[in-house]
């Protein structure tokens, strides 16, 4: 048995262990004594640490299978003879170049980054490592595992939405059928602007084992994708996406908690069947790690706790027989805030101006020995079906 299952089993037995003895120390009135509580939540947090360590490891392991591919393609024809088929931004030229003017302060600046060329000064990616960095955007960013992701070129792009939906009626022999035309509406999508920038030494920069592209892919979409994650989670739409959990452009509120910081196992229920059941197949709990630990306590009418840990790679826990991503940008269980989302998140749209931006500032950094890198990229994201997601509030402060 490898390591990552014997830390999921480990995890499922120190959570059965916790449910144990929580039970076995609950009194007549129901209640548990501080002293018994503290036992029980130090078993709680063993069993945070092992599914911190198994994701640990699971990001580990991914990164070892991706080093471990080949660099490059077997050759299966006359070399002498091949024609390479990619053009722009997808061909080899294209990415050579592409580096030496990254790696290189004085590279020559030849015919075929013209293609690339952004309107700011910079160079847009090329394809090939655009997609290795939306790859490392969606490890960085849960979202973007859930939500639905589309290429936009450029302006606005308008997604049209029924509104309201026509309907069938009995009618008599003969009679006239009534009319039931269905309603559209629009939802438009747009970019919004978001940068940053970081420094290399110009020793390690002229290191030629000194791996660029990754290091650039990795920070960049660590940076990237934590921002974008908390904009598609509680964006207010001015300047940055619109997030599920914003009043405006949000989920629509499926059940309010009776407490301002804790829930029951009835509203979580109630918040599952607030859900209309076409959404109920591909819906997804979405929230803080510090609402997960209020939840492990509850349990549904039959006895059975609503959150159970999972024992399989690459599956997330369950909360009611549904998966629960969490993230430290959904808002805490406090008064008055939307704390648990619940709905089929692919009805979010994430929107990519195609082409990241990449620029070098040789000069900007010059007196401390460092090269600045500056990347930029345009996104938009919002919920073009509000009912497809369910919020639940925590009760209002007095």
């Amino acid at each position: 048995m490898n390591k990552l299952q014997e830390l999921r089993n480990k995890r499922h037995e120190v959570w059965n262990q916790a449910k144990a003895y929580l039970e076995e120390k609950r009194g007549e009135d129901g209640l548990v004594s501080a002293e018994d509580t503290a036992a029980y939540e130090k078993m709680e947090q063993e069993v945070v640490d092992l599914g911190k360590e198994i994701d640990r490891l699971e990001r580990q392991r991914d990164m070892d299978m991706k080093l471990s591919q080949a660099t490059s393609r077997p050759v299966v024809t006359d070399p002498m003879t091949e024609v390479e088929d990619k053009t722009g931004r997808g061909s080899k030229e294209y990415n050579r170049d592409f580096w030496n003017v990254m790696r290189k302060k004085n590279a020559v600046i030849t015919n075929a980054l013209q293609v690339g060329t952004d309107s700011e000064g910079g160079y847009l990616a090329p394809d090939e490592f655009e997609q290795t960095l939306v790859e490392a955007l969606e490890e960085e960013n849960i979202f973007r595992q859930l939500a639905h992701v589309i290429q936009t070129s450029s302006g606005d792009r308008k997604i049209p939405v029924v509104a309201t939906k026509g309907t069938a009626s009995w009618v008599d022999e003969e009679a006239a059928i009534p009319e039931s035309d269905p309603a559209f509406g629009q939802v438009s999508i747009g970019a919004y602007k978001l940068a940053t920038m970081l420094k290399v030494s110009e020793e390690l920069l002229n290191d030629s084992v000194f791996d660029l592209e990754s290091y650039i892919a990795k920070e960049f979409g660590r940076r990237m994708g934590s921002k974008e994650e908390e904009a598609f989670l509680v964006g207010d739409g001015t300047g940055k996406p619109t997030g599920i959990f914003h009043t405006t452009g949000g989920g629509e509120l499926g059940v309010t908690a009776a407490a301002e910081a804790e829930l029951t196992a009835d509203e979580l229920i109630d918040l599952f069947y607030s859900l209309r059941a076409p959404y109920r197949k591909n819906a997804v709990f979405i929230m803080n790690d510090a609402t997960v630990k209020l939840i492990r306590k509850l349990k549904d009418q039959t006895g059975q706790y609503l959150w159970q840990p999972s024992l399989t790679a690459g599956t997330p826990d369950t909360i009611l027989n549904h998966p629960v991503y969490t993230s430290s940008f959904v808002p805490l269980a406090e008064a008055g805030a939307f704390t648990v989302a619940f709905g089929d998140f692919s009805y979010y749209w994430i929107a990519d101006r195609q082409g990241r931006s990449f620029q070098r500032l040789n000069e900007l950094f010059a007196a401390t020995g460092q090269v600045g890198f500056r990347a930029t990229q345009r996104v938009d994201g919002k919920l073009i079906l509000p009912e497809a997601v369910k919020l639940l509030q925590m009760k209002a402060g007095a």
